[in-house]
């Protein structure tokens, strides 16, 4: 039986996808810009099957963690499969295997790395047996695999992607090799997942006029990271990820991720960047945990932070390319 496996890595939005166009296959509301977290990954076998059916289960692997799905979403992963499967015109049945090396449904968007694995396993796969089928070039895949979940068409590209449409696209800025910090408050499962957060927050006061806001602060955090003004950068990446928590917290009905110890760790950065006058973007997902990316000379800063926070909560840090886990 034939059998592939591929990884693909998570990725963090600085600009949020927060709002989707109804019945449009995932396409946003407004643009967003992201960066590709390399060493956050989910890891997905297909492997040929002659059951009647599709189906998934637990990747199992000594370095990975195994992903818990419930019905629901053992068969969205199933349903984009199929998806991916009427595109080329393949009625052959697979076994979908997947796992991360992080925790999932937490905020760290393991929807993203998990659906832009599946699309890239289905098209090494399919291309054996429909090699002329349909197109494996990253902007058809990264269309393809917005279908299964938005955020996923970003994690395509590294390390910037920008993503306004049908299908995201690599974005050129002079910031690369980011060192990488996320302090893990929360990794059990969210009560509210990210899908059903994209239709809570249309219900919010605050959504009009949150596409001028995202669009606005878009094109101001590109010239800014284009120019090299960190603190600017800075400054638009913590006004948009709080706004997206207002979204959440004035939504019918009203929900939140953010915990006090989330909190806690936002202030310690704000209280540091006060002191400092510099400092890592920080940022949040649709979950509790916070994101810290710093620069190339910003080393001894990042091993400062991680230091603080691993004294009272887990720490995922990465330099560069290389990982550690505390």
């Amino acid at each position: 039986m034939n059998s592939v496996t591929v990884s693909a890595p998570s990725n963090i939005a600085l600009i949020k996808y927060m709002g989707k166009i109804e019945g449009s296959g995932n396409k946003p509301t407004n643009g967003s810009l992201s960066y590709t977290l390399e060493n956050l990954r989910t890891f997905v076998r297909l492997t040929e099957i002659s059951g009647p059916v599709d189906q998934w289960k637990a990747f199992v692997r000594e370095d990975l963690t195994p992903i818990e799905l419930s019905e629901k979403g053992q068969q969205r992963f199933i349903k984009h499969l199929g998806f991916l499967k009427m595109k080329w015109g393949v009625t052959q049945n697979y076994l979908i295997e997947s796992a991360n090396n992080f925790p999932s449904d937490c905020g760290l968007a393991s929807s993203a790395s998990s659906f832009a694995a599946l699309t890239l396993a289905a098209a090494e796969m399919f291309q054996k047996t429909h090699p002329q089928s349909w197109g494996t070039d990253k902007k058809t895949l990264s269309e393809l695999s917005r279908q299964g979940s938005g955020s996923s068409c970003r994690s395509l590209y590294s390390p910037w992607a920008l993503w306004q449409h049908e299908y995201a696209e690599n974005m050129a800025l002079p910031f690369e090799n980011l060192h990488h910090l996320v302090v893990i408050v929360e990794d059990s499962k969210k009560e509210v997942s990210s899908s059903e957060a994209h239709k809570l927050v249309t219900t919010s006061p605050r959504f009009e006029g949150r596409v001028d806001r995202a669009e606005m602060r878009l094109r101001d955090l590109t010239n800014a990271l284009r120019f090299n003004d960190w603190h600017l950068a800075r400054q638009i990446v913590w006004d948009e990820f709080i706004d997206m928590h207002k979204l959440f917290e004035t939504s019918t009905p009203s929900f939140s991720y953010m915990t006090d110890g989330s909190r806690q760790v936002l202030e310690e950065c704000q209280k540091l960047w006060n002191k400092w006058q510099d400092g890592p973007l920080v940022t949040m997902d649709a979950g509790a945990n916070v994101h810290m990316l710093f620069r190339n000379d910003q080393l001894k800063s990042f091993a400062s932070y991680r230091e603080q926070f691993a004294a009272n909560f887990k720490v995922m840090a990465f330099e560069g390319v290389k990982s550690n886990v505390h």
